[in-house]
C-alpha cells in the first residue's frame, strides 16, 4: 500500500533535485540521464521506490548545514520509513573511512541520502527549498 506513494514522492523529489543549481549530481535509476534507466524501467516496471541519494555543492559543512536546515526530514539511519529521513552518509554510516576510501566508496563530502516518505509532495520539497535557502 505504502510503495506507490514512496514511487510517486521520491520520482517527483529525484526530479527537483536534479534541476537545483546547487546539486552536484543525483543517484536515482528511474531518471532519464541515469546510466541505470534502462534496467530500472525493465526490472522495476512499477518505480523506484523513494530512495535517493544526491551531492550538493560546497562540501561535508554545506551538507550538514543543509540537514541541519530540515524540519520535517527526521536526521536518522533509514531505509523506507514512512516519515522522511535524511542522513549524511561521510559522518554517519562510514564515519570510521578516511576521505580517499569514501571517494573511492563513491561518497563524496557533500553526500545525503534521503529517504522520501508518505508526507504531501508540497510539505517535502517545501522542506527540500528551506534546506537550499539556508545555504546560499
Amino acid at each position: 500500500v505504502r510503495m506507490p506513494r514512496h514511487v510517486e514522492n521520491g520520482q517527483a523529489v529525484a526530479e527537483f533535485l536534479e534541476q537545483h543549481e546547487k546539486v552536484e549530481f543525483v543517484n536515482y535509476p528511474a531518471l532519464s540521464g541515469s546510466p541505470y534507466a534502462a534496467a530500472a524501467k525493465k526490472y522495476l516496471p512499477d518505480g523506484c521506490s523513494g530512495v535517493i541519494s544526491f551531492s550538493i555543492r560546497g562540501g561535508r559543512e554545506v551538507a550538514v548545514k543543509f540537514m541541519d536546515s530540515l524540519s520535517l526530514a527526521n536526521k536518522v539511519v533509514h531505509v523506507a520509513d514512512i516519515c522522511t529521513c535524511v542522513l549524511h552518509p561521510a559522518s554517519s554510516t562510514h564515519r570510521q573511512l578516511t576521505d580517499e576510501q569514501l571517494v573511492a566508496a563513491g561518497i563524496t563530502p557533500g553526500l545525503i541520502r534521503l529517504s522520501v516518505g508518505l508526507e504531501h509532495i508540497d510539505d517535502i520539497l517545501d522542506d527540500l527549498k528551506k534546506g537550499f535557502a539556508a545555504i546560499r
